[in-house]
């Protein structure tokens, strides 16, 4: 194996990391403050695609307005179901809110494959990155896509801010108390519950702008995030849960590993990352940037 392939391999793998660090940030916010294992985030993600899709198609927007937009969209839904749904399992077994979310993906995946064939015609469809965006970029070792910089870039800086603001701002700090003694928050004058829904809002508002992203990419499909999210949720654990810095380092890590197996032994390819995860929670049960579950 030469270096070029290598670095070839690196960046190929990094564009599928930026994906699974935005959604196991998602997640890690989400279980960081509510304790849930949102089984829907797959499905938020595929949203995020459709209705980037659908505002071009029904409004003429484009990708830029779609990036804002879309995911503001699908964090409001986030809230509603939050506020709708999930508020009412609160104290109740996890099973519960698994079940819930699980229920959730199938209705948002049947829902969207309803719209895109008696709207568009389509079970699934391309959608066109922004001409800025197109061609491919001189790296010395190869040619690569300039949108596909792009995506590591945009995701790396939206990563970095999330964690910027929960671990160095009041915002975070308020987040981080509610969390660990919301009775002493409420205390403060603090409404723990706007908090909640603003922060389930947020995560999955994550999951929606990596789908927008990723819809130039692996173009539109009522089931795009099905697959991603099991190795989502295999991310997050070798993170560990609620951790935000490992959510975001094990991501990127994980699609490079990804990729760089996948190149020197394809067989391995849809195993590698659940093999890590065995052997992660073999030596360190909390993950490798987990707190063991006494000291939260």
């Amino acid at each position: 194996m030469t270096i070029q392939f290598l670095l070839i391999q690196v960046f190929n793998g990094l564009v599928n990391g930026a994906f699974y660090a935005l959604l196991s940030l998602g997640l890690a916010v989400i279980f960081g403050m509510l304790r849930i294992v949102n089984f829907a985030h797959g499905a938020l993600y595929m949203l995020g695609a459709f209705t980037a899709f659908a505002l071009g198609q029904l409004l003429h927007l484009g990708f830029w307005p779609s990036l804002i937009i879309a995911p503001v969209i699908v964090g409001v839904v986030g809230m509603l179901i939050e506020r709708g749904l999930l508020k009412r399992l609160y104290g109740l077994d996890a099973s519960y809110n698994l079940l819930l979310t699980f229920g959730l993906t199938l209705l948002t995946q049947d829902l969207v494959k309803q719209v895109m064939l008696s709207k568009f015609a389509v079970s699934s469809a391309p959608y066109t990155p922004p001409d800025s965006l197109s061609g491919v970029v001189n790296l010395g070792f190869t040619m690569f896509p300039k949108y596909r910089l792009f995506v590591i870039g945009l995701a790396l800086v939206i990563c970095l801010i999330t964690w910027f603001v929960i671990e160095k701002t009041r915002v975070g700090a308020i987040i981080r108390a509610s969390t660990e003694n919301p009775g002493v928050t409420r205390a403060f004058g603090i409404d723990v519950s706007k908090w909640v829904t603003g922060v389930f809002g947020v995560g999955v508002g994550l999951a929606g702008l990596a789908g927008v992203m990723a819809a130039p990419i692996y173009s539109v499909d009522p089931y795009m995030g099905a697959e991603l999210i099991i190795t989502t949720f295999a991310v997050v654990v070798i993170g560990g849960l609620g951790s935000i810095m490992g959510s975001i380092i094990t991501g990127f890590a994980v699609g490079v590993l990804a990729a760089i197996g996948a190149a020197l032994y394809p067989p391995i390819a849809n195993t590698l990352v659940f093999i890590l995860m065995a052997i992660v929670l073999l030596v360190r049960p909390s993950g490798l940037f987990g707190l063991p579950e006494g000291t939260r």
